[in-house]
């Protein structure tokens, strides 16, 4: 056992990333978590732990959950089939592609 503050960037990831995982199986009758959205932090991950992250992601959405992810780790855009691309263009704006 051993204090909070002294996890590192990855094993704080981890810690959300389990808590949030844990909420999503909660789900009952009345209420019901569907979709699960998650913002970066991949990056912080060793390969192994990354493919343990995936592998749990993975598997809430083959039991029909909608699973998000925001992230920019190489390993992970290979591995999901469906993207949203946001690039920026002139102007400040941005173009948005899904593929």
């Amino acid at each position: 056992m051993r204090s909070v503050h002294s996890l590192s960037g990855g094993e704080s990831f981890l810690v959300s990333l389990a808590l949030a995982l844990g909420l999503a199986s909660l789900s009952s009758n009345r209420v019901k978590v569907e979709s699960l959205f998650i913002d970066e932090g991949f990056g912080s991950l060793d390969a192994e732990t990354l493919r343990v992250a995936m592998d749990a992601l993975d598997g809430l959405q083959s039991m029909g959950r909608k699973v998000g992810v925001i992230s920019h780790v190489q390993e992970m855009t290979e591995r999901i089939s469906t993207r949203i691309l946001v690039q920026p263009a002139a102007g400040g704006r941005s173009v948005v592609s899904v593929g």
